[in-house]
């Protein structure tokens, strides 16, 4: 895609697995492909010498003013509370007015979010950070779970690894799914997995603002395979139905049903991991009531099957001993 210049920005410190993976995507040539591919380019504020995490430093060889050439502009993970030079706002904000493509990776949607250019929009940032992102950005409409959001223009992603996903799906927009997937191959990778997918966070911890339900969430988490209801579990904190079901939902933000549900779906995937049991043991040891259901609820939490989940989390061995 000659004449289509992508553009990474590299700030101290900057994350060379991010910037990499723009280098590997769009700075290394496709001649195996057979078409013209990207003008690339890296930059930062000033040429120069820059820190990059882990100390190693880096010779950027452009300024800003490349940005002003640029169709793709790429912004790596970027510290959510420093605010950008005046310069490189100003940059972002004319390449975003003539119609540059801007992109960025985990807490490079701060830097976005800081300039306006996130309002009214859905997002995506690393599931550590969605929270701090739309708290301090409330016309954000942050999307914790997926691992990259495409509103044309402006394509935001997940976590560090979520960004490769994304850089192949900007690939993919621009060449079609065949060289999409040789370049994954190139990169020994699957194909990119779909924005919508959930990003693979760990289980959550509730922070409990009523002592009350605190042994009650407990014993539901020690006990998620089994059936309990409602009225079971606000005899147990002392409790009508009714307001147990009410401040359960103000601490947890979930109804008792919806958290239970989670849950299951936590204890699954930390069984599909360890590749011990097969999908039907799996599925009972959860506590769903099939495997059949295990996989409807999985598929649309988590954005894969159980099946999916496995080949991607789990060794050979261990799947071996789950076909047994």
């Amino acid at each position: 895609m000659r004449d289509h210049f992508v553009v990474v920005f590299a700030h101290a410190p900057v994350s060379l697995f991010e910037l990499s993976c723009a280098v590997e995507i769009f700075g290394r040539s496709r001649a195996e492909l057979g078409l013209a591919w990207y003008d690339f380019a890296i930059a930062a504020v000033a040429p120069g010498a820059i820190a990059s995490l882990g100390g190693i430093e880096l010779n950027v060889p452009h300024g800003l003013d490349v940005l002003t050439r640029a169709d793709t502009i790429i912004i790596p993970a970027w510290d959510s509370e420093l605010s950008p030079p005046g310069a490189l706002a100003d940059a972002l904000l004319a390449a975003s007015a003539r119609g540059a493509r801007i992109l960025s990776i985990c807490s490079g949607a701060f830097l976005l979010a800081s300039l306006g250019l996130l309002d009214g929009r859905r997002a995506a940032t690393h599931w550590m950070y969605a929270d701090k992102l739309q708290a301090a950005y409330p016309a954000v409409r942050v999307d914790p779970d997926v691992l990259y959001v495409d509103e044309g223009d402006i394509v935001t992603a997940a976590g560090s690894a979520a960004g490769l996903d994304m850089l192949l799906h900007i690939v993919r927009r621009d060449h079609g799914s065949k060289v999409c997937n040789a370049v994954a191959r190139r990169l020994n990778i699957p194909p990119h997995r779909e924005g919508g997918q959930s990003q693979f966070a760990i289980r959550p911890v509730v922070e409990l603002k009523d002592s009350r339900l605190t042994g009650v969430i407990k014993w539901m988490r020690e006990h998620s395979a089994e059936e309990m209801t409602v009225e079971e579990l606000a005899k147990r904190a002392a409790m009508s139905a009714r307001t147990f079901f009410r401040r359960f939902k103000e601490t947890t933000g979930q109804s008792p049903y919806d958290w239970l549900l989670m849950e299951r779906i936590a204890v699954a995937r930390e069984l599909l991991e360890t590749g011990r049991l097969s999908i039907d043991q799996t599925a009972f040891h959860a506590g769903f009531s099939s495997a059949e259901t295990m996989r409807i609820h999985f598929k649309r939490v988590v954005g894969c099957t159980p099946a999916d989940y496995r080949r991607q989390f789990c060794g050979e061995t261990a799947m071996a001993v789950a076909a047994e």
